[in-house]
């Protein structure tokens, strides 16, 4: 499968250390098998004066099957839940990646009112049945980044 990461640097590297503690799925390298993805991320880059860059991999999926990988086909109370412990820095699991919606502009808004207890999970996932989930993937473990090969990069 081919996966992209949009950053301001070209990272033909990637490690898991460079990431925050308190994002999505918890610190990981985060791709997308979705190129328009992976330049909106970009974008908040470039609005900072930085680069937009680009970078694409060949991610093995025999490889990471092999792995302890967490899966959420959709918005669901279970994803809900993972998405609130990693961004309060309280997800103890041992995956070594994660795959799923991204908490996106769209989905954040709904997911900050119940964060916040302004909506209750009931409320959260009626909101959240309407939109289609984006694709992210935290690979979280040095196992899931040697599934990553790197194939190039491109500056937006």
């Amino acid at each position: 499968m081919i996966v992209y990461h949009g950053s301001y640097v070209l990272v033909d590297k990637p490690d898991a250390l460079h990431s925050r503690l308190n994002v999505d799925f918890g610190r990981g390298f985060y791709v997308t098998p979705i190129y328009g993805q992976a330049e909106k991320w970009c974008q908040k880059f470039i609005r900072r004066g930085k680069d937009g860059i680009i970078s694409k991999y060949t991610l093995d999926e025999e490889m990471l099957n092999k792995l302890n990988v967490l899966r959420f086909s959709s918005y669901s109370e279970e994803w809900l839940d993972f998405i609130l412990a990693c961004r309060n820095k309280k997800d103890t699991s041992d995956y070594d990646a994660v795959s799923g919606g991204v908490a996106n502009d769209k989905v954040f808004n709904t997911v900050e009112l119940y964060f916040e207890n302004l909506i209750d999970k009931r409320e959260a996932l009626k909101r959240l049945r309407y939109d289609k989930p984006n694709m992210q993937i935290a690979l979280r473990s040095e196992a899931a980044l040697g599934c990553l090969r790197f194939e190039g990069s491109e500056r937006l």
